[in-house]
C-alpha cells in the first residue's frame, strides 16, 4: 500500500499530469467556444457515421456518403455555438444548483433552446443542400417534432445532472457524449423518414 501511495503521489506530480491539466485548462477555458464546436461538430458527423453503417449493414445503401457526413458534422457546429452561449446565459440569468434553479433550467432548456436547436438543425442542412424555403420549413414540421418527443425522453434527466454538478464549461462536452445515440437518431429522422407527399420507391 505505501508503494503504491509513493507511486500515485509521483504519477500526481509528474510532467504529464502538469501538461494534461495545461491542456485541460487552455480547451476548457481559454478556448471553450472552439473545444465545444469541435466537439459537437465531431460527434454529430460520428452519429452519421454509425447510422450510415448501419443502412449499410442492413442493404439499404451501397456505400458511405461522405458528403452526407460533412453536412450533419456542419450542422453540429451551428448547434455547438447555439449551446455554447445558450448554457453562459441560462447560468448567468438562472444562478444556482438549488431544487428550484435546476427545475427552471431544465424546463427553459426543453421549452426554448432544445425547437430553436432543432430548427437549426433542419436550416443548416436546408442550406448545405440548397433545399427550397418550403421542403425545410416541411422538414422541420414533419420531422422535427419526432426529434422534439425524442428530446423529452432523453434530456430532462440528462439535464438535472448536467445542471446540478457540472460547471459551465462543461456542459457542452457532457451534452454531447450523451447525445451520440441522439445524433443517430437525427440522422435516421433526416435521411430516412420521407416527407409526407413524397414517392416512397
Amino acid at each position: 500500500m505505501l508503494h503504491r501511495g509513493i507511486f500515485l503521489t509521483r504519477l500526481l506530480k509528474s510532467e504529464i499530469i502538469a501538461k494534461c491539466r495545461h491542456v485541460g485548462h487552455k480547451m476548457f477555458k481559454k478556448y471553450l467556444l472552439l473545444t465545444n464546436v469541435g466537439i459537437s461538430m465531431s460527434l454529430s458527423g460520428a452519429g452519421d457515421v454509425f447510422q450510415q453503417h448501419y443502412e449499410i449493414a442492413q442493404g439499404d445503401k451501397q456505400k458511405w456518403d461522405s458528403t452526407r457526413t460533412a453536412h450533419m458534422s456542419i450542422s453540429g457546429l451551428t448547434v455547438g455555438v447555439l449551446c455554447h452561449y445558450w448554457y453562459i446565459y441560462l447560468d448567468s440569468r438562472i444562478p444556482g444548483r438549488t431544487f428550484k434553479a435546476v427545475t427552471k433550467k431544465v424546463l427553459a432548456d426543453q421549452i426554448i433552446c432544445s425547437p430553436i436547436s432543432i430548427s437549426l438543425i433542419f436550416v443548416t442542412l436546408g442550406i448545405l443542400e440548397r433545399a427550397d424555403v418550403k421542403t425545410v420549413v416541411d422538414e422541420i414540421v414533419q420531422k422535427g417534432w419526432r426529434l422534439y418527443v425524442a428530446e423529452w425522453v432523453i434530456w430532462p434527466p440528462a439535464q438535472v445532472i448536467n445542471f446540478y454538478m457540472l460547471p459551465t464549461r462543461f456542459r457542452v462536452l457532457y451534452d454531447n457524449t450523451i447525445s451520440l445515440g441522439y445524433d443517430i437518431y437525427t440522422s435516421y429522422v433526416k435521411h430516412e423518414i420521407p416527407l409526407e407527399g413524397d414517392k416512397v420507391e
